[in-house]
């Protein structure tokens, strides 16, 4: 695995310009000259070249660089293209035009050499970790704890608790290490860390466990001042939960659209977790639809 996604990337010759969907809505990013020299940071291929163009088509971003030298420094007539996929690709080009400094690691949380890769590379890069947010996560289907699948259970633990512990671990030891000492951990949680929905036995086991491995690093954190939190996050407009608008089952069987919140309100109070000084600490939060059925549930 390349420790970061842009290092296998092909650059491409702008004599065979890489194609863009006539269907899709194609959005272009002026980049400034810092912008620029931080995506070539971030893109191997991209040194010694100048950025000039960002294109966003939605489900791809293109970089488009010329040469700042004369042509003869490359084949490609001084003019490259690289195509680069994910989401998280477009929000480090997105970033780094406007001038900020971001770094994108595909990782498998569930690997104990993928985690100990991804906080090197952060560390190699930024020198220094000051906060971790543990939002990798998963979810399943309503379905009946006796027909569960053993491996559908492995899988929901390996994700939400074992990734968690992990990525929560190599926090730990960094923050630990590092000078100035501490850091802030945020884990995850969910409105069912508190109480489940029907058949969902493996993610609420998962969430309620999330809960004690946020109390465990928090009071492990202490001496090293190293902070731990939690935020418990109900009906937030996102792909994995987005089907609770349309309808979810309910405790007394039936099924019912459920209301909703904008995701941005999670992000706000992410944010707002993150930027409290190191003497505070927000232990738990809960945020949800006004209107869900949380209190009252089952």
């Amino acid at each position: 695995m390349p420790a970061f996604p842009g290092a296998s990337l092909p650059v491409q010759s702008a004599m065979t310009p890489v194609p863009v969907s006539a269907a899709a809505a194609v959005r272009v990013l002026d980049v400034s000259e810092e912008g620029g020299k931080l995506l070539a940071l971030l893109f191997p291929q991209l040194a010694g070249l100048r950025v000039h163009r960002v294109e966003d088509t939605g489900d791809a971003v293109m970089i488009s660089a010329s040469c700042t030298a004369s042509s003869e420094c490359c084949p490609a007539c001084g003019s490259v293209s690289a195509r680069v996929h994910g989401g998280y690709s477009r929000t480090v080009a997105d970033g780094a035009a406007e001038g900020s400094r971001l770094l994108a690691v595909a990782a498998d949380v569930t690997d104990p050499a993928d985690v100990q890769q991804l906080f090197g590379r952060a560390v190699h890069e930024f020198g220094r970790v000051d906060v971790l947010f543990n939002n990798a996560g998963r979810a399943l289907p309503p379905v009946p704890l006796e027909d569960l699948p053993f491996e559908d259970w492995q899988s929901m633990v390996a994700v939400n608790l074992t990734g968690m512990f992990l990525c929560t671990q190599a926090a730990f030891r960094v923050m630990k290490a590092q000078d100035p000492r501490g850091g802030r951990i945020i884990n995850n949680g969910s409105i069912s860390a508190h109480v489940p929905r029907p058949h969902s036995a493996p993610y609420t086991a998962t969430k309620h466990a999330v809960t004690g491995l946020t109390k465990s690093t928090s009071l492990d954190g202490r001496a090293y001042d190293i902070a731990c939190g939690q935020i418990d996050i109900g009906n937030a407009v996102t792909e994995l939960a987005g089907q609770l608008a349309v309808g979810a089952l309910q405790p007394d069987g039936s099924t019912r659209a459920e209301p909703m919140m904008d995701v941005a309100l999670v992000g706000d109070a992410v944010v707002q977790m993150a930027n409290l000084p190191p003497e505070a600490n927000v232990q738990f939060m809960t945020l949800m639809a006004t209107k869900m059925p949380f209190i009252g549930r089952g």
